[in-house]
């Protein structure tokens, strides 16, 4: 593992995303009589593998016996360190044994999914020698490469493209499957892999339910038969249970940008529009017209949406889910709204901020309220090699920090890359950064953006 001195502070704030919303921010005693559990960390749910630290607080000279479910003898040291890779509810007590006087106490603990909280980084992976592959940033800021092998043994399809996470499950869209970009076989899991997402371990795939499709490039997911795919052609609904794969009428021109998902629709960019499509539909519900061409379409945290698009002047506007109606539209004329040429929207939000860089190195922060935009920084006076970004980059919604991915250069030269993260709160902005993960990376996706 490469990791920069600087990961560590860049993830103390996301720490707490591992926390139930009943956690203080106090260490919690419980117990009765002379001997109390005190939750040092005041967290009541931990991912697997992580560490929990419980302390007895009992009489002097007091000698003490942790147990686990009831079964054995764990630890006997006053302090108990509490580590599992079995999910669910555990029951954690001590007994303190003094003066021949035997006091017990109890607490509980959730163990959840390695995977549940954090940051997938999906790469696609060298189109003609290998498969797409799966990075995951803990919120503690530990890396895990090729997580999804980690936890199948086997690997995603040729030139993964995009994911979403929806009632507890992974959905990740590969380009071109089980085969490569010029046609020769490849062992994967195939063209749509579905996995636990708290586990990663695989749900199920599907490859000659999807053969009609060309080149799908991303996923969206209204219910367990509204499987949203777009692909060269347009938009299309699957149904993982029936198998059935339904062009979605009137969805030609769907652009290679990633759909938005609000109130049970999708919302998708298409040339100067964006289409609207509702769950067990097979033609669009509305097309609304940007008059630009659309570079984004984000989900707001009201459930509304954002819409950039470019042109003179560009533009980020807000339209209402429901009637979808103009609520605001602001002008921008400082940086670039622009996607690229990558699969990725050219603008990333969080709250009524939004951040965009016309997928360049140089940074931009737009408060939509106030119609202000100010630049923030340019990645290359800050991370070494970062000369190409490849697709757009994205703001953690609960920390508010950036995050970029560049690499050096094309040819052999990607294999020296950067995932930087952006902290423009602190005066050293560059909050962690990680060496040399990533392989043609498709996107920044949290795990809290989906709920």
């Amino acid at each position: 593992m490469k990791k920069s001195v600087f990961a560590f502070g860049a993830f103390v704030a996301v720490a707490l995303v591992s926390c139930s919303k009943k956690d203080s921010t106090e260490p919690m005693p419980v117990g009765t009589g002379e001997v109390a559990i005190i939750n040092v960390l005041s967290q009541n749910g931990v991912a697997q593998e992580d560490t929990l630290v419980f302390k007895a607080k009992a009489p002097q000279g007091s000698t003490f016996n942790w147990t686990v479910n009831g079964k054995g003898t764990t630890a006997t040291d006053s302090i108990f360190k509490f580590v599992s890779t079995d999910m669910g509810e555990h029951i954690i007590a001590v007994t303190a044994s003094t003066n021949n006087k035997k006091v017990s106490s109890q607490t509980s603990v959730t163990v959840y999914g390695k995977y549940k909280y954090g940051t997938f980084i999906l790469n696609e992976g060298n189109m003609t020698t290998e498969n797409g592959s799966l990075i995951f940033i803990s919120p503690k800021g530990v890396i895990t490469d090729s997580a999804y092998f980690k936890a199948n043994g086997t690997q995603l399809g040729n030139v993964a493209q995009d994911l979403f996470i929806s009632n507890n499950k992974i959905y990740i869209i590969s380009q071109n499957g089980k085969k490569n970009a010029v046609g020769d076989a490849f062992s994967n899991d195939g063209l749509l892999v579905v996995a636990n997402a708290e586990t990663l371990k695989k749900v199920a795939a599907y490859n000659d339910e999807l053969a009609a499709l060309s080149w799908p490039t991303h996923v969206a997911v209204l219910n367990e038969e509204n499987v949203i795919i777009r692909d060269n052609n347009g938009l299309y609904r699957f149904n993982p249970i029936t198998k059935a794969l339904t062009f979605i009428k009137g969805s030609r021109s769907a652009a290679k940008l990633t759909l938005a998902v609000s109130n049970n629709k999708i919302f998708a960019a298409a040339g100067s529009k964006v289409y609207v499509v509702e769950p067990n539909k097979d033609t669009l519900t509305y097309a609304l017209d940007m008059k630009g061409s659309v570079s984004g379409v984000v989900r707001a945290s009201d459930g509304n949406i954002w819409v950039s698009t470019t042109g003179s002047p560009a533009k980020i506007s807000k339209i209402n889910f429901r009637d979808y109606s103009l609520i605001k539209a602001n002008d921008i004329i400082t940086g670039s709204v622009s996607a690229g040429f990558g699969a990725t929207p050219g603008i990333t939000a969080k709250g009524d901020t939004l951040y965009f860089s016309g997928a360049g190195t140089k940074i931009y922060r737009h408060v939509f309220s106030m119609g202000a935009t100010e630049f923030m920084a340019d990645a290359k006076t800050v991370v070494q090699n970062a000369n190409i970004v490849y697709n757009n980059i994205a703001v953690h919604p609960v920390t508010g920090e950036v995050y970029l991915n560049t690499m050096k250069a094309y040819g052999r030269d990607y294999l020296t890359n950067n995932i930087s993260v952006f902290n423009f709160n602190n005066k050293d902005i560059l909050s962690a950064n990680y060496k040399d993960h990533t392989k043609f990376p498709a996107g920044i996706f949290f795990t809290e953006s989906f709920n």
